[in-house]
């Protein structure tokens, strides 16, 4: 397998090294420093050196464009000009506006936009690891038009360098992220500005901060060109999310006002079981179960599939794509978590017209 990593820096990087470890891939990178190559080199995060993007994703396998929000759409575009059969993917945060600009490319189908839920606190392809994506969710953001044999490609490369994928559309992705990634980068930013406001206003300096602040300020002011692009281009979502959790906060403010202990302790205890009931959900729902579904191999199909399978909240945990003969069916195979999870995906498959069954253990 050849993968090409366009932008080498913790997250290109990173996909270097796993894909060297775990897939035992050629990894080619190509990055506008060359500083950024040469130590990639010595890391070994890249076996070779690009000098474009078209030469590092031609003869690829897989594209992965790592690389700020604001340059992904031509990147994604040089890499699909390279031509070939290379599957070519993204890892940024938000996806319409990007999705939107390259549906319109006549390549459109080898492009699946990416998301990996992985980060670490320093940047830089020197702080790369082969492990950052292990048991990371992976958001997978096909188009209507995906080809259903690089969707295969790319979400079997994902998970085999140990991530999670799972499909969701741009827009309810970009609609969720705001919430659980943009917004709390938001109330970090808004939390040191009162705090330092508070410091001003007072004759004496605020007590020494407690790892409470620490914990919910870590992430304030992170790399001010990354989440400048992330905010712009999200700007509509996460202004909507900071609306709503204002009027949240003022609720609280009327809680906490009126005195009331009663009032208060079963507000803290509803937030304690909220974020109980958060957590578990990210947590396997059991062992899990193969489903075989028979297939139209039509531009799309595997898409249309994997979005509506996440529509419902059921995760595919694994997906395999095995064409027929003729090349116009196929089989999908899938594996989710739990009986009742089975059942469920099982309902939604049919659904959409296709014949599928939940294969009994031992079969």
């Amino acid at each position: 397998m050849r993968i090409a990593v366009l932008g080498v820096g913790l997250i290109g990087g990173s996909i270097g090294l796993a894909s060297r470890d775990r897939l035992g891939a050629r990894v080619v990178g190509y990055d506008p420093d060359q500083g950024i190559l040469d130590r990639a080199l010595e890391l070994g995060a890249i076996d070779e050196v690009a000098p474009s993007p078209a030469e590092a994703a031609a003869g690829a396998d897989i594209a992965f464009c790592a690389a700020p929000v604001r340059e992904l759409p031509g990147l994604v575009e040089a890499a699909l000009a390279a031509g070939g059969d290379a599957v070519v993917s993204d890892v940024g945060s938000t996806k319409r506006e990007l999705v939107a600009r390259v549906a319109a490319h006549p390549d459109a189908e080898r492009f699946i936009g990416g998301h990996p839920i992985a980060g670490a606190e320093s940047a830089g392809v020197e702080h790369a690891r082969a492990d950052l994506f292990d048991g990371a969710r992976w958001y997978l953001t096909p188009s209507p038009t995906a080809s259903g044999v690089h969707y295969d490609r790319l979400q079997r490369a994902i998970a085999e360098i140990g991530a999670r994928p799972q499909a969701i559309d741009a827009e309810s992705h970009d609609r969720l992220l705001a919430t659980v990634s943009h917004l709390p980068h938001v109330l970090a930013n808004a939390l040191v500005g009162q705090a330092v406001a508070a410091a001003s206003e007072e004759a004496e300096r605020l007590p020494e901060a407690g790892p409470s602040f620490r914990d919910a300020t870590r992430v304030a002011g992170a790399n001010p060109r990354i989440w400048a692009d992330i905010f712009a281009s999200n700007a509509d979502v996460v202004a909507a999310e900071i609306d709503a959790v204002v009027e949240r906060l003022r609720e609280a403010a009327a809680v906490i006002r009126s005195g009331d202990r009663d009032r208060i302790y079963a507000w803290q205890q509803e937030a304690r079981s909220a974020r109980a009931r958060l957590m578990e959900g990210a947590r396997t729902a059991g062992p899990l179960r193969e489903l075989r579904a028979s297939v139209a191999n039509r531009p799309g199909t595997l898409a249309e599939l994997a979005l509506a399978l996440g529509r419902a909240g059921v995760n595919i945990e694994d997906m395999a794509l095995y064409p027929a003969p003729d090349m116009r069916t196929g089989a999908v195979t899938m594996w989710v978590a739990g009986d009742a999870e089975a059942e469920r995906a099982a309902d939604i498959v049919r659904g959409l017209g296709h014949s599928v069954d939940i294969v009994s253990e031992g079969q």
